[in-house]
């Protein structure tokens, strides 16, 4: 079937990205696998090539494109290659999004441009040891000073996504107790200097996939945060978080759908080579009817994502919408890669293939962003149940 989603610019973007990966990213990325994270300067080469700025407005030195488009591209891409671009992600998807909708002016013109060139790299710290997706949870507290001049922030956050590279991080904390009237209310965003006194990156963590993109512990002991770093409204973050939520869903979604179409490619290279009993693993009945069901999967979760892209760049995709295509999307991928990596026989389990690494990568995609536990309960909910 004619896939509609991309336009002509969409496809010109997606030969560069994939000259780019090419030529900067595969030759080294078993080091970076190694090492834990990308090297610092490739941040610098990402911006370099525009990918920072695409949905930045031009006056802050971005192309403009209010579009999830290219960002999906990116995510096919890189599936395509078996590779990733360590934590930038993160820096696109989940901090632009809140430094566009809730910065100042003044935020916006000291931020964006080094958020564009890669000079300023960022991450978000919502996740607390012992709250996991119970945000409202949080233990990190801010408190303002007596002069008001800023915030002293002590508490630790975990899993932190880009978080040892990161110069600042949107820190949610608590800048109110909490009511038994309102669990949500009084939490707040920081955006904190990584440089501050009593900021300490603490273990960078071992994963057992997505290794090339660093992972860490932070722990803030009476950090001095400026109130002109406060983001938004003070008590207010926790329904920015929500408001987020759909686009980084939507991206973990159209990223499982990635990997999957991706561990078919690789499937079908790998059983047309493969000789058994004399003839090709792709001869037996029974390679074509997994490859089959895999590719009817493939199919689904592209129409499902595709979909999903429409309604977000239209400002129609709900929670309940992008819970539903993060929850078929990863539940079958799963299914999927685990399929293609079976049919690669023993090599599936070297890590030198890039089916290992798949299925190893795409595993956390039914717990971050929201398990497909709460995904459940949200789609339920949407229901009437």
């Amino acid at each position: 079937m004619r896939r509609t989603v991309f336009n002509e610019d969409h496809e010109a973007f997606r030969e560069t990205i994939r000259a780019f990966i090419a030529a900067e990213v595969v030759p080294y990325y078993d080091q970076w696998r190694a090492a834990g994270a990308v090297p610092r300067d490739f941040y610098k080469k990402l911006g370099e090539l525009g990918i920072f700025g695409i949905e930045v407005p031009e006056e802050y030195g971005g192309a403009g494109q209010r579009t999830y488009k290219y960002q999906a591209v990116i995510s096919e891409e890189c599936a395509r290659a078996g590779v990733g671009f360590g934590g930038s992600s993160v820096h696109t998807a989940l901090c632009l999004p809140y430094l566009l909708t809730y910065g100042t002016e003044e935020q916006k013109r000291r931020w964006l441009p080094p958020f564009v060139s890669g000079d300023m790299m960022t991450a978000i710290a919502m996740t607390e040891p012992g709250t996991g997706s119970d945000l409202a949870g949080m233990r990190t507290t801010a408190r303002l000073s007596d002069d008001g001049t800023h915030y002293v922030l002590n508490g630790a956050k975990t899993f932190i996504t880009g978080g040892v590279q990161a110069d600042r991080v949107l820190v949610c904390a608590r800048t109110s107790p909490v009511t038994p009237e309102d669990r949500r209310g009084g939490i707040s965003l920081l955006v904190v200097d990584t440089s501050s006194e009593g900021y300490a990156v603490g273990r960078k963590l071992e994963k057992l996939g997505l290794q090339a993109s660093d992972t860490a512990e932070l722990s803030f002991t009476d950090v001095k945060v400026p109130v002109e770093d406060l983001l938004g409204e003070e008590g207010k973050a926790f329904g920015y978080l929500t408001h987020n939520l759909p686009q980084e869903r939507l991206g973990i979604a159209f990223t499982a759908y990635a990997q999957s179409a991706a561990a078919l490619e690789f499937a079908k290279a790998y059983v047309r080579e493969r000789t058994v009993f004399g003839q090709p693993v792709a001869a037996f009945q029974n390679t074509k009817f997994v490859l089959a069901d895999c590719k009817a999967d493939v199919d689904a979760m592209q129409a499902v994502v595709d979909r999903a892209l429409e309604a977000h760049d239209a400002g129609e995709l709900t929670a309940a919408d992008a819970a539903s295509a993060k929850l078929f999307t990863t539940e079958r991928a799963a299914v999927v890669i685990d399929k293609c990596l079976q049919l690669h026989g023993g090599y599936g389990y070297m890590m030198e293939y890039p089916i290992a690494r798949l299925y190893a990568d795409t595993r956390v995609s039914r717990i971050y962003g929201g398990t497909s536990e709460v995904m459940r309960s949200i789609i339920a909910k949407s229901m009437g149940l």
